[in-house]
């Protein structure tokens, strides 16, 4: 598989709607080295300019941009169209129009609009969509240029059409074998639910959670096959590019870690609020860490791609507010320092129509480089060309954190927890994140079926379903001397929806050494509190707050308490507890507990196990670090302050660093940030 040539610094480019207004791509060749840009996302939404009628292609436009582009060393990242197709082809074949349903009004056939609005199972438009891609492949396959192939664009969405009700029947008799095993794994006897027949089987029913669960899944599915489709004929002609498609961080409409395997590299579209609240430090970023952390780890061990970023206020915001000198260049090195081998965006050259013309771009309406947006840009470009030395390294997290998508819809589709808590899931696994975060220890994000070894502490936050073989391979992570951590709501439901027997958390009871007995819901303003036990193997010491929900627990088979309820009728029942198993540990976090306690608690973990730091001492308010390491071994140091303010952040004793994006300063003892500051240290050699 060919390699990238170095770090892309470009985005989305739409040569085709500016073809008929002379010198406009002259003049863009002509900013993009003063911008640093050395790569283009070229042809995303571009159908109708490639085929504006079934057959008949129109390539000279592309051709002009790729010879250009290997002109002067640039790289291409070349789309298929398929994200928004062409109205002669909605037009000819209806069936490749979406159909919406909701389970409540007739399902409705789309009008030709919007775009992302296309049927995934229609053979009409697969086999559309392979033409075209055959068509882009042979032509361009081998062309200088070309560097990656980006297949359609942010999917998302599902149809309710015969052909997709057909095709989802059909993956439930693959699945089951048979309707008596189906209607036993979605316990269809509730309100006299049992099927039949498959042809009874509908998309939504959201009374019976199996179906719920397995149409999720199946959407996941057949968005993959659709990938693959695509793949298929790009990779014919050109089988040593790589493939990706860019993802969109914790959307919930598809289980990326399904998507993830039909593509080469993961890419995702970061947008993150910073201009909305500047004075956010710690929260958000740490959110947007996450989201990297989660988007490399569907990938693990290699590099990401931040394939979309504003260089400016978007246009979909409640608040379109601009971003604040620094801030641009800050969230873009962020990416980096996470893993990624870009920094793209959406968009190059901002249109004068359409949704988004008034989407931040690095050409603005203006047209010319004096703006503050391009110099931004630009300084961004020449700090990509610094980092060269980093470009191609990894991280190498020793903690993970499970965030399992299908844990998520089973919890949605349950009725009974708490709103709050069902809509919060990847607000609980952010809770956790952010003590490592700010100690500056890397962090792995995995769904339940990654396997574990290699980490020394797992964490698994309001893990309500477990996939077949999670609690088995649980059981040797600890053994083998592995720390684990579970919290409030883990082990609810199997893989259809079905409540565990004998006690919840369900297979992990006998490792945890707890049984959740009931479950409290409080109202948003109500709180309890967590009292630390006196002499806990941790040290933790003082009262905490806790939120939302409280499990009353029995510790049981050699568990010891480690902390216990301050109020209501379960005050001093067990509230955290750890159980030794084999040559590791086992805990179990039985409340929603606030983010003191969770930085004192984690902040031991990490004390005890003795991970890795970016740097050995503490961090400031609102200053993050992380390291990408080399495969000679090198480390990068990447030091961010995320602040309005100064930082002053201390260095490791006794070494000294080069910071690449100042000329290879050298720097010992300290290093001052300003605000919004980035740094990037590699340490001397001895």
């Amino acid at each position: 598989m060919k390699k990238l040539p170095f770090f892309l610094h470009g985005g989305d480019y739409n040569p085709d709607q500016w073809r008929h207004v002379p010198g406009i791509v002259d003049e863009d060749f002509r900013l993009f080295p003063l911008a640093g840009v050395n790569s283009l996302s070229v042809g995303i939404f571009s159908w109708t300019a490639l085929e504006p009628e079934e057959g008949r292609y129109e390539f000279g436009w592309l051709d002009d941009i790729m010879d250009r582009a290997a002109a002067r060393g640039m790289a291409i990242v070349l789309a298929t169209p398929s994200g928004a197709k062409p109205n002669w082809m909605a037009a000819k074949y209806p069936e490749v129009r979406r159909v919406t349903g909701d389970g409540v009004h007739e399902p409705l056939r789309e009008l030709q609009c919007r775009r992302h609005n296309h049927c995934l199972t229609s053979p009409v438009y697969r086999e559309n969509v392979r033409r075209i891609d055959e068509a882009l492949a042979a032509r361009y396959g081998s062309h200088p240029a070309l560097a990656l192939w980006h297949v359609s664009n942010e999917f998302n969405g599902e149809c309710h059409c015969e052909l997709c009700l057909a095709a989802f029947r059909d993956w439930l008799r693959a699945k089951y074998g048979s309707l008596e095993a189906l209607n036993h794994a979605w316990w269809t006897g509730f309100w006299s639910h049992a099927y039949t027949d498959w042809s009874q089987i509908e998309a939504i029913d959201y009374s019976v959670d199996g179906l719920v669960l397995d149409w999720k899944r199946f959407v996941s599915e057949q968005t993959s096959s659709f990938i693959r489709n695509e793949a298929e004929a790009l990779r014919r002609h050109a089988p040593d590019i790589p493939v990706t498609t860019n993802l969109m961080g914790f959307f919930d409409g598809l289980d990326y870690a399904c998507i993830a395997r039909e593509i080469d590299i993961v890419s995702w579209d970061n947008y993150p609020q910073y201009h909305e609240r500047p004075g956010e430090t710690e929260t958000l970023p740490a959110f947007i860490g996450l989201t990297h952390d989660y988007m490399r780890s569907l990938k693990p061990g290699r590099p990401f791609l931040m394939m979309e970023s504003s260089p400016g206020p978007v246009n979909w915001y409640h608040h379109n507010r601009l971003l604040r000198p620094g801030q641009h260049r800050l969230k873009s090195l962020q990416a980096v320092a996470h893993g990624s081998d870009s920094v793209q965006y959406f968009q190059i050259r901002k249109g004068r129509g359409g949704s988004e013309k008034f989407h931040g771009a690095v050409i603005d309406h203006v047209g010319h480089e004096n703006t503050r947006m391009f110099r931004e840009v630009a300084q961004v470009g020449r700090d990509m060309e610094a980092l060269a030395p980093v470009f191609g390294s990894v991280v190498r997290p020793k903690v993970a954190i499970v965030f399992d998508r299908e844990s998520d819809w089973a919890l949605k589709a349950s009725q009974g927890p708490l709103e709050a808590l069902k809509g919060g899931y990847a607000d609980a696994v952010a809770a956790h994140y952010l003590p490592f975060w700010k100690r500056g220890i890397a962090v792995d994000v995995v769904d339940g079926d990654a396997p574990l070894d290699g980490y020394s502490l797992v964490i698994a936050p309001m893990l309500f379903m477990l996939r077949d073989g999670f609690a088995g391979r649980v059981e040797k992570f600890v053994a083998a001397g592995g720390t684990f951590v579970a919290s409030y709501l883990t082990g609810v439901v199997g893989p259809t929806g079905l409540c565990f027997t004998g006690g919840f958390p369900g297979p992990l009871r006998k490792l945890l050494g707890v049984w959740a007995e009931e479950t409290d819901y409080l109202y948003d303003d109500e709180r309890n509190a967590i009292e630390c036990a006196s002499g806990n193997p941790l040290g933790l010491s003082g009262s905490f707050e806790t939120s939302l929900v409280c499990e009353v627990v029995h510790a049981e088979g050699g568990a010891e308490v480690a902390a216990t309820y301050g109020r209501d009728f379960y005050a001093g029942d067990p509230a955290l507890t750890v159980r030794r198993s084999g040559k590791g540990e086992a805990w179990y976090l039985a409340t929603r507990a606030d983010a003191a306690f969770l930085d004192s608690f984690h902040g031991a973990l990490a004390r005890r196990l003795a991970l890795p730091r970016a740097l050995a001492a503490d961090l400031p308010e609102g200053v993050s670090a992380h390291v990408r390491e080399g495969a000679g071994g090198e480390r990068f140091v990447f030091v961010l302050n995320f602040a309005s303010a100064r930082r002053e952040v201390r260095l490791d004793l006794g070494s000294t660093y080069r910071d690449l994006l100042s000329g290879g300063s050298t720097l010992e003892g300290s290093l001052a940030l300003p605000p919004f500051g980035v740094a990037v240290l590699q340490k001397n050699p001895a």
